[in-house]
């Protein structure tokens, strides 16, 4: 198996400082399944190649696996792996650039952090769905993709094409996205996975899609064959999208579909009372907030792809909707989301997005009936709270929702294993400190505030989610 990736950064060479592999040696890396090689094919100022070959070895492979993996009897002998991309070149890129994915680099932290001029290759990939799902599953991610489909046999054209392509993708990209893209779709195209499926597969695609899964039009798709349609680790993996990553849809979780051209699925949905996402039970409890103190304008602050942004825009009650995030990225979701470029001029006239910090005093956030924070203050440092209590109820607004995940409820998602809900979660708060926190707030600043769950309210542990609805006192004390 064969992957190369090119730049044309000036110094190209930079390259070998990003994924931490020195331009002028060959390094091996021993895989329980074959032998992983790092190389440069080219490695000048204008230009740099690395190159990951794979080399299987179908006997050991044999034997490291087990009657009931995808390779087992004559297969195991007989097959693609030793050529095809496939999760088990996923598996040794993980392995291989395993810091690089994480987007450090002490040298050239700044080209780690930003976007460069990227080209990679894969002479040989299963794609089952053909060039087409290659153009879906890469396409939104920013990529210009090039799939071309391999004839079964070029002598033989009547014969038709094989279920391979290949692939090269053409971007501006991250690289530590990049191999994060690389590492989940590589076997979602092949649409399988060569190893055993265990509990923590979860928690590598949740960390691996962190960015950019919860936003893509197919991430259902991807879950399910990431998982390999095993229904028990892919229904985690869509509570873990739908209720902790706020800028997925409600739509996350449908029955799972048969694909064109797919066998009948082994798993299928258990029968049952369709369950609503916490998610949405969060959009709709602070909606209905909004409504019950009466407020017209409203400023989602982290206002992330736009959620809480679209659903305060279909009712004309609020005259003015404004959204801020940190994020550039976030904002041209939101924006690809509400379709602004196709928005009536009366709505688009009470929509406004812009670029901020919550932990720097902001002239734009004052004047506004509701502040709200939805699933944002567990994001922030604790040592920062206090400054962004300043700016949010510093400027006064007449009335503060913030949302945050309640920790005592952790116990109930199956595989958390005692980890925070979300990656990028600074602490997560029970709910006596959650109280306390308000307390402090409302003594500070002047507000009383109101404690609402949302969600199902557990008699042990309390509800998924805390809320507090905060409304300025008339004078300060």
């Amino acid at each position: 198996m064969l992957l190369t990736i090119s730049t044309t950064l000036r110094p190209a060479t930079d390259l070998g400082f990003l994924l931490h592999k020195h331009p002028g040696r060959v390094q091996e890396f021993e895989q329980s399944f074959g032998m992983a090689r790092v190389f440069y094919p080219e490695a000048g100022e204008d230009r740099c190649t690395a190159a990951l070959l794979l080399e299987v070895d179908p006997v050991r492979l044999a034997r490291s696996r087990g009657s009931s993996s995808p390779d087992f009897s004559l297969g195991q002998y007989v097959n693609d792996r030793p050529y095809a991309a496939s999760s088990l070149l996923a598996s040794a890129l993980a392995d291989v650039f395993r810091t690089a994915r994480t987007g450090r680099c002490a040298s050239r932290q700044d080209l780690a952090d930003g976007p460069i001029p990227l080209e990679i290759c894969l002479p040989a990939l299963p794609c089952r769905g053909g060039a087409d799902l290659a153009h879906r599953l890469f396409g939104p991610l920013g990529w210009e993709v090039r799939a071309e489909a391999v004839p079964l046999d070029p002598g033989f054209p009547e014969w038709g094409e094989s279920r391979y392509v290949r692939l090269t993708l053409r971007g501006n990209v991250r690289l530590a996205d990049a191999l994060n893209h690389l590492y989940v779709l590589l076997p979602v195209l092949d649409d399988a996975k060569h190893y055993w499926l265990a509990g923590d597969e979860v928690d590598k695609l949740v960390r691996a899609g962190e960015g950019w899964l919860a936003a893509h039009p197919d991430k259902g798709l991807i879950t399910r064959r990431y998982l390999g349609r095993r229904w028990a680790l892919t229904r985690i993996a869509f509570a873990r999208l739908a209720e902790l990553g706020d800028d997925v849809e409600e739509t996350l979780d449908p029955p799972v579909e048969e694909e064109p051209g797919a066998e009948p699925s082994a798993s299928t949905e258990p029968a049952g009372e369709e369950r609503v996402p916490l998610n949405t039970l969060r959009r709709e409890a602070v909606v209905a907030a909004l409504e019950e103190i009466g407020a017209r304008t409203v400023l989602d602050l982290g206002c992330g792809s736009g959620q809480l942004l679209s659903a305060l825009l279909a009712k004309p009650a609020f005259a003015k909707v404004a959204g801020m995030d940190v994020s550039a990225r976030a904002l041209a979701l939101a924006k690809r989301r509400l379709r602004t470029e196709r928005m009536p001029d009366a709505k688009r006239a009470r929509l406004e997005l812009f670029q901020g910090s919550l932990t720097y005093t902001d002239a734009r956030l004052a004047g506004y009936d509701a502040a709200v924070l939805m699933e944002v203050v567990e994001h922030v440092d604790p040592p920062r709270l206090p400054a962004l209590e300043r700016v949010v109820f510093g400027t006064r607004p007449a009335h503060v929702i913030v949302t945050t995940p309640n920790v005592e409820h952790n116990v109930r998602y199956e595989l958390l294993a005692g980890a925070h809900r979300h990656p990028d979660h600074r602490f997560e708060w029970s709910r006596a400190e959650f109280a306390r926190w308000v307390a402090g707030v409302c003594e500070t600043y002047g507000y009383a505030a109101d404690l609402r769950p949302v969600g199902e309210d557990d008699p042990e542990v309390g509800p998924p989610t805390q809320m507090a609805v905060f409304s300025r006192r008339e004078e300060r004390p």
